[in-house]
């Protein structure tokens, strides 16, 4: 998962404005008691990031994987 598809995710399941709070300030067991954003920040991969967001935050195993790709374009 790359840092934009990380950001699309955390947009799609929280919306831009309470995402960027859960971003900022959620802190992550799964990722060393950190934020999202100091764990990416250190260089926990983007993906690890996600998963414990999404566990944090009790997202649906069911949204969790495949998210934050870019719809295809048509043509």
């Amino acid at each position: 998962m790359k840092l934009s598809e990380f950001q699309i995710a955390v947009d799609d399941e929280f919306g831009p404005a309470y995402g960027n709070v859960v971003v900022n300030d959620l802190v992550l067991s799964g990722v060393g008691d950190r934020t999202a954003r100091e764990a990416l920040a250190a260089g926990v991969p983007a993906r690890e990031v996600w998963h414990a967001l999404c566990e944090a935050t009790d997202v649906p195993p069911s949204r969790r994987h495949g998210v934050g790709l870019r719809e295809p374009a048509e043509g």
